[in-house]
């Protein structure tokens, strides 16, 4: 790799601390608000000529990207939350950001990612004899990346190369390096959301003029990563072709995160645009018939499996049909996977006066019906994802009161008939916040005060709660 020497590449810059633009800057495009972040809403053109405005300046200048898995991590991480909104810009990168902007009415203009931009920013850091320097990355990946644009661009002055496998203790060490290097850019790759904490903490340590987050950038131009065609790009289907190189690390990412990441986009485009009251129905429903199709089909193969393992154990029936009582006291049958023996119904009867709940609903922690198999769909609550063809048949919603037997319903009094004001769901108040360790009465309490006070925000909100509730295993039984 070609290095010009230090004293050729850039000479010590004096640093003001103000965060005042150039009058180029203040009159760039405008920005969008989304998810309470302040977005670049411009060309990749316009975006990379800002980048090198600030990269011309006198003042300390950090550059952040915004997708979907960093709109997930900044909701439960304050501090990259506050990193992100401290930036002086940021990118919106990748089709989710574009689905969030639409439902919220907040247009913005390219897709800004990294792996578009970095060439375009190389190639102007050339043409203005503007060194960058690459931090991070496995060993070698960053030096690979930088040959790779200087071939590209003969002119590129690359101040230097460092990967990001270092200790704590060495911080001082690679900043020092790369402030004798004097770039103009430095490029950090160590994802979300070290990079971006990383640099927050360093930044007033750092002479170069812009500071960049930018995640595994550098493996694709090293050669680490291949890149989806430009047909999958254009249709905004990357994530897709990344999960299939590498199914196992980022499934969890690209499955349960892009659903999160939807379910936030709803939350926020509510609040903007949804008055309270405002064809909740209709709204409600939508998102039922989302959510339950979306999980329908990502969760087919993990369906099937359970489906075998269930017929494996004892030859029985996969499916369990119960009669429950939905809105306004109707009657529907409502799915489960069989958790029981085939005998399970027959035995209950002579159970009934062991339940270890107080009030009319009947529960046993060491129910002995329960079969091995189905002591694990219980902890997990795999035995209750049939009931999404309930939500799509409309008999169930995601979030309402749990359905009731016949049994328990006629046993109910006083408020208790208050809970059939709704459509039944699949999670709720207390399914959130204890699930069967919380007594039948304050459940009834629970479930009259969200028909009472309900919303698609509420909604949602308990949707995303419940991921984590699941996940715990408190009360699951």
């Amino acid at each position: 790799m070609y290095v010009k020497p230090i004293e050729q590449i850039h000479t010590a810059i004096p640093f003001t601390g103000s965060r005042a633009m150039s009058s180029a800057v203040a009159t760039a495009p405008k920005c969008t608000t989304l998810f309470g972040l302040e977005l670049l809403a411009a060309t990749r053109e316009e975006a990379v000529a800002r980048i090198m405005v600030m990269a011309s300046s006198r003042q300390r200048n950090t550059v952040n990207f915004v997708n979907a898995h960093c709109i997930n991590v900044a909701a439960r991480d304050a501090t990259y939350r506050h990193h992100l909104q401290s930036s002086d810009l940021l990118l919106p990168d990748g089709s989710g950001m574009r689905l969030a902007s639409k439902l919220a009415r907040a247009p913005l203009g390219d897709n800004l990612n990294g792996t578009d931009l970095f060439p375009l920013l190389c190639e102007q850091a050339a043409a203005r004899g503007l060194p960058l320097y690459l931090l991070g990355g496995t060993p070698g990946t960053a030096e690979r990346a930088a040959h790779e644009m200087q071939s590209r661009y003969p002119a590129l002055i690359v101040a230097g190369t460092q990967h990001g496998y270092f200790d704590h203790d060495q911080n001082d060490d690679v900043i020092g390096a790369i402030n004798a290097a004097g770039p103009a850019l430095l490029f950090v790759g160590f994802g979300v959301p070290v990079q971006e904490n990383w640099i927050a903490e360093h930044r007033q340590a750092i002479d170069a003029s812009v500071v960049l987050g930018v995640g595994g950038l550098f493996d694709y131009y090293a050669g680490n990563v291949v890149r989806a065609p430009a047909l999958v790009r254009r249709v905004g289907c990357e994530w897709g072709w990344r999960l299939m190189q590498e199914p196992q690390r980022l499934a969890s990412r690209y499955l349960i995160g892009n659903l999160l990441f939807i379910l936030h986009a709803l939350v926020y485009a509510t609040t903007l645009w949804v008055p309270s009251g405002t064809g909740y129905q209709l709204l409600k429903r939508t998102l039922d018939i989302m959510i339950s199709v979306m999980a329908l089909v990502m969760l087919s193969p993990l369906l099937l499996m359970v489906a075998l393992i269930i017929r494996g154990e004892d030859g029985g029936p996969v499916m369990f049909a119960q009669q429950r009582i939905g809105a306004g006291g109707r009657p529907f049958t409502m799915l489960k996977f069989r958790s029981m023996g085939v005998d399970a119904e027959a035995r209950r009867a002579a159970l009934v006066a062991q339940s270890e709940r107080d009030g009319v609903c009947f529960k046993m922690k060491r129910d002995p019906r329960i079969t091995r198999v189905g002591y694990w769909l219980r902890k997990t609550s795999l035995d209750e994802l049939p009931q999404l063809i309930n939500v799509l048949r409309g008999e169930m919603s995601i979030v309402g009161p749990r359905p009731a037997l016949p049994e328990e319903v006629v046993t109910y009094a006083g408020a208790s008939w208050q809970r059939l004001m709704g459509k039944p769901g699949i999670t709720c108040t207390w399914q959130v916040s204890g699930r069967a360790d919380i007594p039948f009465d304050r459940q009834v309490i629970m479930d009259i005060e969200y028909l009472s006070q309900r919303s698609l925000r509420r909604d949602i909100m308990l949707i995303l709660q419940t991921v984590p509730a699941v996940l715990a295993s408190r009360g699951a039984y």
